[in-house]
This record gives C-alpha cells, sequence and structure tokens, in this order.
C-alpha cells in the first residue's frame, strides 16, 4: 500500500451555530445551519509500515513520538496524544505505519479546525484499514462522538460537513436526523466580500456551548429565545443564499450577532467588539463571529471596493487578516 495524503477544508459558519449540538434543536422544534467550506485546510498522511511499529507526529505541536506496537501507543499517557490515540482506539489498525498531522487554521480560531483534522483522520484510516464509511452521515457520527470523548462535552455536528463535502453546506435538524445538502461556491458572489480576520485570541467553543446547553435544559426563557431566533436568521439566510439576494446577508449577520451575545455574552469579546468597529467604520458592512466566539476568528463581511481599506485598518488595529477564500463542493 502506498502512502495516503487526505486533506480536508475548515469551515466559517454562516448561520445557526450552536443549534447543531443535541438536543438544543429539538428544543425549538427543530433548526438548520449554513456554513461554507474554506481554503484553510488540515493534512493526515499515513505512510504503511512493513512491520507493527507506529510512529505519530503533530506538526503543530511539534511532537514525534514511536511506539514499538498499537498496545505501546495507547499506553502512552501523554496528553497531547489523546486526540490521536482515540482514533487508533477507534480503528485499531492491525499494521504499522508513520501518521504525520498537519493544520493551516490558527489555534482556537473558531474555524472548525479540530473538527476538520478527525475529518482528515477518518478518511485517511478507512482507506489504511480498508473499513469505508457507508455515507457522509456516518462518518460525522463516527467523529462527533470521538471528539466528544476527547473534549468531555457535548459536540456539534455542522463542522464535520463542510471539512467532509466542500462547498456550502445546507444542514436541517430534526426527528429523523440530519440533512444534508451541499450547493457550489463559484457560482456565487460570496467570494467577492468575504473577509476572514483573526483576533489572535484563542476562543473555547466547549465551554460557551456547554453554558448554553445548560441554561437550555434549565428551560431558561431568556436561552430559548435566543436559540429561536438564531433559527429565524439561519432559515432566512438559506432562503437569501437560494434567492440569490446576497445584499441580505450584511443585516443577517448583525442580527446574528445581537442573538448571539444574548444567548450568552461570552461569545464575544472585547477584540471582538474591537474589530467590529474598526472594520465598520471604514466601510465594512458587518461582522459574523466565527464559531462559539469569545476570540478566535471573525468573518469581515466587507464589500470589494472598500476591501483594502478595511483590510489596513484591520492590520493596524493588531489583528490579522488571512488570506482564506470558499472552496466548491470536494
Amino acid at each position: 500500500m502506498s502512502k495516503i495524503v487526505v486533506k480536508s477544508p475548515t469551515r466559517v459558519d454562516l448561520a445557526g451555530g450552536t443549534l447543531d449540538l443535541w438536543p438544543l434543536y429539538l428544543f425549538i422544534h427543530g433548526a438548520s445551519t449554513v456554513n461554507v467550506a474554506i481554503d484553510v485546510y488540515t493534512t493526515a498522511e499515513i505512510n504503511p509500515h512493513p512491520d507493527s511499529s507506529i510512529v505519530l507526529e503533530t506538526s503543530d505541536l511539534k511532537i514525534r513520538k514511536a511506539y514499538s506496537d498499537l498496545a505501546e501507543a495507547l499506553a502512552d499517557k501523554d496528553p497531547a496524544m489523546i486526540l490521536l490515540q482515540t482514533q487508533l482506539r477507534y480503528w485499531k489498525p492491525q499494521q504499522g505505519f508513520y501518521l504525520k498531522t498537519s493544520s493551516q487554521s490558527p489555534v482556537g480560531g473558531g474555524l472548525g479546525g479540530s473538527s476538520s483534522l478527525t475529518i482528515s483522520l477518518m478518511k485517511a484510516f478507512s482507506q489504511f484499514c480498508n473499513k469505508p464509511f457507508k455515507d457522509v452521515h456516518q462518518m460525522v457520527h463516527a467523529a462527533h462522538n470521538i471528539e466528544a470523548e476527547i473534549l468531555n462535552t457535548p459536540t456539534g455536528t455542522q463542522d464535520y460537513y463542510p471539512a467532509a463535502s466542500g462547498g456550502l453546506n445546507v444542514l436541517r435538524y430534526g426527528y429523523d436526523g440530519i440533512q444534508q445538502e451541499v450547493l457550489p461556491v463559484s457560482a456565487t458572489p460570496l467570494a467577492d466580500k468575504f473577509m476572514l480576520v483573526y483576533t489572535g485570541k484563542a476562543h473555547h467553543s466547549g465551554l460557551n456551548n456547554f453554558e448554553v446547553m445548560k441554561d437550555s435544559v434549565a428551560k431558561d426563557e431568556g436561552t430559548l429565545q435566543a436559540l429561536r431566533d438564531l433559527k429565524a436568521v439561519a432559515i432566512e439566510t438559506e432562503h437569501a443564499i437560494r434567492s440569490g439576494r446576497w445584499e441580505s446577508l450584511g443585516p443577517l449577520f448583525k442580527r446574528e450577532f445581537a442573538a448571539r451575545v444574548r444567548l450568552a455574552p461570552e461569545f464575544s469579546s472585547p477584540e471582538i467588539y474591537q474589530l467590529a468597529e474598526v472594520s465598520l467604520q471604514n466601510g465594512a458592512e458587518a461582522v459574523k463571529i466565527c464559531g462559539a466566539g469569545g476570540g478566535g476568528c471573525v468573518l469581515v463581511w466587507c464589500p470589494p471596493q472598500n476591501r483594502a481599506k478595511v483590510a489596513e485598518a484591520c492590520q493596524k488595529a493588531g489583528y490579522q487578516v488571512m488570506d482564506a477564500k470558499p472552496v466548491d463542493p470536494l
């Protein structure tokens, strides 16, 4: 068997984030999310070994470890190895190999980097172990259970779909599970106003989402109303995209921002508020918190004619304008 290389995109969530956590969407009679894959990738490479030896390398953490076999790899107590160890427990590979992982996403960037890397690993090991998934839903189900075990907190599922499929993803959540529709990006003006900016502060999605989960289970009416408002924005965002009303996204992003910080103030941060102020003062139309916020990346929705001015102002304020754009279905 030759070397296996799998690259998966990360994503920017356009609407409906947090609603993908089970059972939150059931509390508001179903929900939908809209997100788009971007050309910020994670990679998993597997080189088969002729014996039982295993080498695990994570480029981002600058860690490389060698083991005589699977049992020794699983016995390692280093917490930095938990993500790869959980994959090994799931797949139980019968042959030795050298695994190298890498990610272009900043740590805590809110781009679903860990979910993308999980999908890269799932696809690579599926080939290596000759155990194909029957469909994308089975792969996402396993991936989100694996990540929930690693994080020891409830996790959503929307981040895995663009990593697995690319493109614009419309996901609907209901009694029967998840429905996915993947739309093209190249035929849309999405990239024209798309600007991704990193605040420089890592976010903590698990903590933010867990607080929302607790308040929802406790039937806190303010939390439930904010979830309903996020649901309404997501539905309108889907309709706007389908009908080509891209000019509607700016106002929808503003409504999403307001509902999200009502859901939990921790979704924003002083860095995000400052970035929003700088962007809007220099000609941007709106900002969209990526992921669970609190830091990480922010989507700045900006007319093309104002792009250079907004980018320069963001960089002068100490933020990093990323070279990222949406990508079509894989």
